[in-house]
Parts: C-alpha cells; structure tokens; sequence
C-alpha cells in the first residue's frame, strides 16, 4: 500500500509538473513561434519585392539607356534611322512578310523626346501581322503601333489569284508606327 502511496504521489507530482510547464513554459513558445514565423514570411515577401523591383528597374534602365539621345541631332533622333528600318526589315524577312513599302515620316520634337513616324506597307496574313506587332512589343526600342488599316475588298477573283499563284490570305496592310527617343535635359 505504501508503495502504491509512494506512486500515485509521483504520479500527482509529475502530471502537476508537466501541467505547469504546459500552461507557464511550453504555452508560450507556439506564440513565439507563429509571431517569429511570421516575420520571417513579411520579410520574405518584402525581399521577393525588392527583387521584383530591381529586376524591373534593370529593365527599365536599359530600355531608357537604348532610347536615350544627347540631343536631337543625335543618330537615335534622325529621320530614318537606318538600324531601325533594318531591324523591322529582319522581322519581316524572318516572319515571310512582303514588304511593299517603307516610308518614314517627318519627326515631331518635344522638349523631352522625339517621336519619328513610320508608314509600313505590307503583304501578309492576319496572324503574320500579329506576329510583327508582337515582335515590334518586345524590342528595345520604345515603338508605338499608330494605326493599322487592312485592305482585305476582293480586286481579283479567287480563281483569278490561284492562277496567278498568289495567297488568298495575303491582305495589304498599311501599318503606322512610331519611335520614340527620349532627349537628355540638360
């Protein structure tokens, strides 16, 4: 009996400490830990923007540093700026797009860029056309789309344009873009 005693002593004893430690030791580290996690998940989020951020304006550096011209004089400003006309002439090449025509435009200058007009005649498909478009979105050029009119009134006959061996998804479109160069203040 004594040894029973003796046990439901130690029994009281240890559920009274580990009840004690559960409520006065343990209860406050999950507290500790969910706060701690939690910062460590805000600083996480305000590290993963940061990068966002830098990355962008990484890019957005180097789209200012490829449109920047010292002055309006600047080869970037000039009228017909050859590696541009180059440039959209290799997209055209690449995507099998029938340049008829290529005519720039007279430049506007503003105090702070020059916008240069461009007017694109072309033979090319819907989805051709789509393509150049995108593929003028992604240069590093800054590029505006004006406007783009299609020509899609039938002047032959179907038969007519097979015979000829022509596309009869091929439609002339007339296509208005625009560079812009952004001038540095002085």
């Amino acid at each position: 009996m004594k040894r029973n005693l003796i046990m439901l002593a130690l029994l009281v004893l240890f559920g009274g400490a580990a009840w004690g430690y559960q409520n006065w030791i343990y209860s406050n580290y999950p507290s500790e830990i969910r706060q701690l996690d939690r910062t460590i998940q805000l600083r996480d989020e305000k590290l993963i923007s940061a990068q966002i951020i830098h990355q962008q304006l990484d890019l957005v550096a180097n789209l200012i540093e490829k449109n920047l011209a010292y002055s309006k004089s600047d080869s970037l400003a000039e009228d017909a700026s050859l590696p541009f006309m180059e440039y959209t002439t290799a997209i055209m090449n690449e995507l099998e797009i029938k340049l008829v025509k290529l005519e720039p435009g007279k430049r506007s200058a503003r105090l702070d860029y020059v916008r240069t007009p461009y007017t694109l005649t072309v033979e090319s498909s819907y989805d051709k056309l789509g393509k150049f478009i995108n593929q003028l979105e992604k240069s590093e050029r800054l590029i505006t789309v004006e406007q783009f009119e299609i020509d899609n009134a039938v002047r032959k006959s179907s038969s007519q344009m097979e015979r000829a061996g022509g596309d009869l998804s091929s439609k002339v479109m007339t296509v208005k873009i625009s560079t812009l160069t952004l001038i540095k203040q002085r």
